[in-house]
């Protein structure tokens, strides 16, 4: 019998096991929390596909998502990724990533940590959706609002409302999962 997944996920093998074993997981991990930030910058204007399949390369590129050597980074860190053909090459995004490592670790000062901070835009509850088909899927969100402006607030770059979004179904703070997709509420 197969297995019903949302009908995004099932382009290629890599797509599946992210639908299957990531997306829309609660995520409460500031290392993961960050890489999701990252990732979801970069897809700004692209397909998710093209990052996952770049994922790897992102990670290797970004020093495993070290925050702290990554807010460190200088013009020689950003010249080799400005020419790292394993990764979206977009100055602003990688330069975004500079300044978000710095606003995360400020964020973790002032909260103890990121993920005590972000999951207060859900009120540390998922937001569980009801959508039979893709179309009803929301871009963004009141809660995809608020965070953004906040996230803008303390200096972030490249987070707008629809960044937001994707990052709160990637990190498990809404689950978008349609109806009929054997992960919904799982």
């Amino acid at each position: 019998m197969e297995i019903k997944r949302c009908n995004w996920a099932k382009k290629n093998k890599l797509m599946i096991k992210y639908h299957d074993e990531e997306w829309g997981v609660p995520l409460h991990d500031d290392k993961k929390l960050f890489e999701f930030l990252v990732l979801e910058t970069f897809q700004a204007g692209l397909s998710w596909d093209i990052i996952l399949n770049k994922r790897e390369n992102f990670r290797e590129a970004f020093d495993g998502f070290d925050i702290k050597k990554i807010k460190k980074y200088k013009d020689k860190e950003f010249n080799r990724l400005k020419n790292d053909e394993g990764i979206v090459r977009n100055r602003l995004k990688i330069k975004s990533t500079i300044i978000n490592a710095q606003k995360f670790l400020d964020v973790q000062l002032e909260f103890g940590s990121f993920d005590k901070y972000i999951w207060r835009f859900t009120d540390n509850k998922i937001i569980r959706n009801r959508f039979e088909n893709l179309k009803e899927i929301p871009s963004t969100s009141k809660e995809s609002d608020e965070m953004s402006k906040d996230l803008k607030r303390r200096g972030f770059k490249f987070v707008g409302s629809k960044v937001c979004y994707a990052f709160m179904q990637a990190c498990g703070m809404v689950d978008d999962h349609l109806v009929n997709c054997f992960r919904y509420q799982k």
